[in-house]
């Protein structure tokens, strides 16, 4: 597993929508899994689940990506799983790390 975290201030769907680009755009095989937005006055939160494969690992990784803001004080949380080929413990984590890494650049911009 391998986890992002970052504060931030911006505009709220400008800097979803930049996330979701960098997530989709970083590689061939990311997909769009599902997602969930809650909106209560000025406080947002949304939600998104991607899917790729690690060619590293010979493997599926997941990222949880969940943005929350109000106004324009943002809070960005990425975690990935899967891609270790251990049973008990993780062997390699190179996937998670380079699926993490597809976000972090773009994050560290805004």
């Amino acid at each position: 597993m391998a986890k992002y975290e970052r504060a931030f201030s911006g505009d709220f769907d400008s800097a979803l929508s930049q996330l979701e680009q960098a997530v989709l755009n970083g590689s061939a095989s990311a997909s769009y899994e599902d997602g969930s937005d809650y909106r209560s006055g000025d406080f947002r939160c949304a939600v998104r689940v991607y899917e790729r494969y690690s060619w590293t690992g010979g493997n599926r990784v997941s990222m949880n990506m969940t943005l929350v803001g109000r106004g324009q004080d943002l809070f960005l949380t990425a975690i990935t799983s899967g891609g270790s080929q251990a049973m008990f413990f993780k062997v390699n984590t190179w996937g998670e790390e380079a699926f993490l890494d597809t976000i972090q650049a773009v994050a560290d911009s805004l």
